[in-house]
């Protein structure tokens, strides 16, 4: 008996975007409205969502807003926000409230057997985790620590080996800061800074030759949290000048890219802490219609892709 049929001609880019909900219009105290961000702003019709969004179709993409508490009180923290977006397990209801940054470690075992890297191997598919790592990360994980994101950790437990410095020199991997001028001084000093446009060329490329690409962007949760807002307008910036490039090159007859985050953060910049905002979730390219109304909250995330590989 055969196996059922799957979706071989998809590529998927999962692209996490850590800190980043929906606030109010007010260029005072959110950056989304006081940077320049053409990239975005044209996928999403012209107006970036603000409170209230819920949800709006546009040419090129579907945006959702999407709840981020999971039923918890309290605000939500990367740990089990990051379990519920990777794995589709609630980890702030399992574990009884929210937690981070890292994830504890009463999920861990859900993290290992249902983290979508190990799904979507389990369906014969090809994964890459797109950022590159340098050396004295590989040190730190070789001290036998368990203070791991749930990326990082969901690799180690599927065997998904992390990238370096040589995959980031061949282009075949992505500086978290999109740009690697901190990587000489990392001890890699054979590494030249590129623009943040080039690496949207290079995920793009990267995602053309995998099944699914992930591919995670910290800087805005560390923008929120010094409130600071020229760097929390660079860092958006930023990452609308490498999203521009990623548009320009990747093919959207193949490719589904999925942008979303895992709490609010840097969209009010009165607080350094969290807040409990919606996230936005950003479908662009192929199939995306076929999801759209599947996710309502982080834990749709995971089990919608993974569907979208299941079908014919």
């Amino acid at each position: 008996m055969g196996s059922a049929p799957q979706n071989t001609n998809l590529h998927v880019v999962l692209l996490f975007l850590d800190g980043v909900g929906i606030g109010k219009n007010d260029g005072e105290i959110n950056p989304f409205f006081c940077a320049r961000l053409p990239a975005l702003t044209r996928l999403c019709g012209g107006d970036l969502p603000h409170i209230p969004f819920k949800k709006i179709s546009t040419e090129e993409a579907d945006i959702i807003a999407v709840n981020a508490t999971l039923g918890i009180s309290g605000l939500p923290q990367s740990g089990t926000g990051q379990t519920a977006i990777f794995t589709g397990v609630n980890g702030a209801k399992k574990f009884g409230r929210h937690f981070g940054p890292f994830p504890p470690s009463v999920l861990r075992k859900d993290i290992a057997e249902k983290n979508i890297f190990h799904r979507l191997k389990g369906l014969g598919k090809s994964v890459v985790f797109a950022n590159a790592f340098p050396q004295r990360f590989f040190d730190y994980t070789e001290s036998g620590t368990r203070r791991l994101t749930v990326t990082t950790l969901s690799c180690q437990q599927s065997g998904v080996p992390l990238l370096t410095a040589k995959e980031l020199q061949q282009n075949e991997g992505i500086s978290a800061d999109f740009i690697r001028t901190q990587w000489p001084e990392l001890g890699h000093p054979g590494i030249h800074p590129i623009t943040p446009k080039e690496a949207g060329y290079h995920l793009a490329a990267i995602s053309a030759t995998h099944d699914f690409t992930l591919f995670e962007y910290w800087l805005t949760d560390h923008a929120g949290h010094s409130k600071k807002m020229p760097f929390a307008v660079e860092v958006l910036e930023r990452f609308d000048e490498f999203l521009s490039g990623f548009l320009e090159s990747f093919d959207p007859e193949s490719t589904l890219l999925v942008l979303v985050s895992d709490h609010g953060n840097i969209e009010d910049l009165t607080t350094k802490s969290h807040t409990r905002n919606m996230v936005p979730c950003i479908l662009v390219g192929k199939d995306r219609r076929k999801i759209v109304n599947r996710i309502k909250n982080l834990t749709h995330i995971t089990p919608a892709i993974v569907r979208l590989f299941q079908l014919p």
